[in-house]
């Protein structure tokens, strides 16, 4: 499987071990929004960074790429098999 490049989209702060503030870069991400069953969807993933960056940022976003299709392909499943449990996350 070809390993597609990290789009980062935003940055932020773990405030404690429940609580993360994130801001997103709109423009870098909205390419990414997809819309399922008439609502519009954006998959990220959040990082918690091991230490700061320069900024003080300790939490990264990035856009999930990751596509279910193709597994579902391999698996030999339809779209109907299991549109019932078939969520857009």
């Amino acid at each position: 499987m070809e390993k597609k490049p990290t789009i980062y989209c935003g940055g932020g702060n773990k405030r404690n071990e429940n609580w993360l503030t994130v801001t997103v870069h709109i423009d870098k991400a909205k390419e990414h929004i997809f819309e399922y069953k008439g609502n519009r969807y954006l998959k990220l993933n959040v990082n918690v960074k091991d230490q700061a960056d320069q900024y003080g940022k300790d939490v990264s976003l990035s856009v999930n790429t990751y596509e279910i299709k193709k597994v579902k392909d391999i698996l030999g499943l339809n779209e109907s098999d299991n549109e019932a449990d078939d969520l857009p996350f």
